[in-house]
């Protein structure tokens, strides 16, 4: 399957926050791996997609209570 690289601007701004999201992102199925770039001002989450939607990982980062939204 192909690896696609997905990008997000999220509201995930410290290390706290990125371990409440790290269990949902960890065991999605579909996401090779992922990382948070607190430094940016937009706070990028870029996940290595292996068939993951981009609907789906703003649905885990949702559901541990920070927002996402798509980068192009």
């Amino acid at each position: 399957m192909e690896i696609k690289e997905l990008q997000f601007k999220t509201t995930i701004n410290c290390g706290g926050c990125i371990t409440r999201v790290k269990p949902g992102l960890d065991n999605a199925e579909g996401i090779r791996e992922w990382n948070v770039d607190i430094e940016n001002p937009d706070k990028i989450l870029t996940v290595q997609s292996e068939g993951i939607t981009a609907d789906q990982v703003i649905s885990i980062v949702q559901s541990k209570g920070f927002k996402a939204e798509a980068l192009d």
